[in-house]
């Protein structure tokens, strides 16, 4: 790097060494756009004081005990809530977020919900046979469109998904559109992008709160897979069924709004409003903002041959929770009982409902630790639909080879015994809210896989190496004999309750 970009860097934070190498800036800003940057920058400083002032006040005042740099400015306007259904999340008129925040001094450990009791329906004072799942009747890849049906729908909306016509002090503002899973769009304001994602999904699990938290996580995973770690804002989707009771409704969708909120703070955000229908079927989504510099996100197209894919969640979601509600089922439930135990079925159930859960947030902070060149989520494609639209995304001729799948004890053989129902050894049985696939350089691969274990991080994070990047077409391709790797589950078995009226 010449001097040049050395003077750059150190005047001005949004040209890293690594921005200005990609983006080949080879000359210092002129006077007006340095006039700019430092208006900019202005703006920024004075906003930081205004809200270090506010934050002194309440200290003063005790209403505040700490300054939590790790969640947004606090923000005011009108909340309009329906008459009929006050409880439920509506529009809220809010500020524009800051565009820069300071950063937490020690990593975040994710919530321990894994000491949280089970959903009990008759502590609420519902029958004891309720089950949410029942209020949805397409699961999985029932509610997909196919990919290839997918993409000429949307087509007409984007000619080329990737567009670089944005251009900031001479150098090009990566943009990314439809097929991805978020849309980076360059702002107006010098070097800033708006990224943004939305996503909902049915009920796959029976805990109103776990399914909230679910509901989050799975929306928020979009941005992570992009490196984003800090979220901007959130808003929450809400489908309320009409096939619920009163009291079933004012019970149960309370703590479906509970989750999600606070699956939002444990990400460092809150929920400022969204929308809230009525629906024959529970709908749970959201969407996810955020307004980045850009060294705070990493495109998805710079995997090169020699890479190697890592994944930070076990495969299996679907099948563990399928499975559970046939517990309830005895003519699905004699298919499989030769092959696994309630007790197993238990386990696997609980540790997916875990995982599901749990924030791909600490992935994301990860990927530019340790210079991942791309990544997405694994969701309702399967990991096999999901690498190919990553594998299509790259600007390199590479393709990807899956050697390895780690799989949620058990469940493997629970897949066999069904035939070709789930898809999970060809890759194709979706995941909700799954983990990240990420490419990552051979000599880091290991590195950031025993990284993300570490106890400063919180309990359950996992990842495991299971392919290459080669030079290839932009396909992907499991192995004819991939190897499974049983993943063991981590809760402990006395915080699996039994489900009410299973079949033994």
């Amino acid at each position: 790097m010449n001097k040049t970009f050395t003077q750059l860097c150190k005047l001005c934070p949004v040209f890293t060494e690594k921005y200005c190498t990609e983006h080949r800036i080879e000359k210092l800003p002129g006077p007006r756009d340095w006039v700019q940057i430092l208006q900019d920058q202005i703006k920024l400083a004075r906003r930081r004081l205004k809200r270090d002032a506010a934050e002194a006040e309440e200290i003063l005042n005790g209403s505040s005990t700490c300054c939590d740099y790790n969640k947004p400015a606090s923000v005011e306007g009108p909340v309009a809530f329906s008459k009929d259904a006050r409880l439920w999340p509506q529009c809220i008129l809010v500020p524009s977020p800051l565009f820069c925040r300071e950063p937490p001094l020690t990593p975040r450990a994710s919530t321990d919900m894994s000491v949280r009791e089970s959903f009990n329906p008759e502590s609420y004072e519902l029958d004891k046979n309720f089950r949410l799942t029942r209020f949805a009747e397409l699961k999985g890849t029932g509610c997909k469109v196919p990919q290839d049906v997918l993409q000429k729908l949307l087509e007409n909306l984007q000619e080329n998904h990737y567009q670089e016509d944005e251009q900031f002090l001479g150098a090009v503002m990566p943009r990314l559109g439809i097929g991805m899973d978020t849309c980076v769009i360059p702002l107006r304001h010098g070097g800033l992008s708006l990224v943004q994602t939305t996503d909902y999904i049915y009920p796959i699990v029976d805990d109103p709160y776990m399914m909230g938290r679910i509901a989050c996580a799975n929306v928020l995973s979009d941005l992570y897979a992009m490196g984003v770690t800090e979220c901007d804002n959130m808003l929450m989707l809400l489908g309320v069924s009409n096939k619920m009771s009163e009291k079933e409704r004012d019970k149960v969708m309370p703590l479906v709004i509970q989750g999600f909120k606070d699956a939002s703070e444990e990400a460092g955000t809150s929920v400022t409003g969204g929308q809230t229908v009525l629906n024959p079927w529970v709908v749970l989504g959201g969407v996810a903002t955020t307004v980045c510099q850009p060294n705070e996100f990493i495109m998805p197209d710079n995997a090169v041959p020699g890479d190697v894919l890592v994944l930070t969640k076990p495969l299996g979601t679907q099948v563990a929770v399928a499975v559970h509600q046939w517990l309830d089922i005895p003519e699905k439930w004699n298919k499989i009982k030769l092959v696994v135990t309630q007790e197993d079925v238990e386990l696997a159930y609980h540790e997916a409902m875990m995982n599901m859960a749990r924030l791909n947030r600490t992935a994301a902070g990860l990927m530019h630790t340790f210079n991942a060149h791309a990544a997405t989520d694994i969701t309702g494609f399967g990991i096999l639909g999901h690498a190919q639209t990553l594998a299509r995304q790259q600007r390199s001729e590479v393709s990807f080879v899956i050697h390895n799948l780690p799989v949620l004890a058990k469940m493997a053989a629970v897949s066999k015994a069904c035939g070709n129902m789930f898809g999970l050894m060809h890759g194709t049985c979706p995941e909700t809210s799954g983990g990240l696939l990420i490419c990552l350089p051979r000599e880091q691969a290991a590195r950031f896989c025993a990284e993300i274990k570490s106890p400063k991080y919180g309990e359950g994070h996992q990842a495991w190496i299971i392919g290459i990047v080669e030079k290839g077409n932009r396909t992907a391709r499991i192995i004819d004999k991939p190897r499974i790797i049983e993943v063991a589950p981590q809760a402990a078995t006395q915080n699996v309750n039994p489900t009410p009226g299973a079949t033994s």
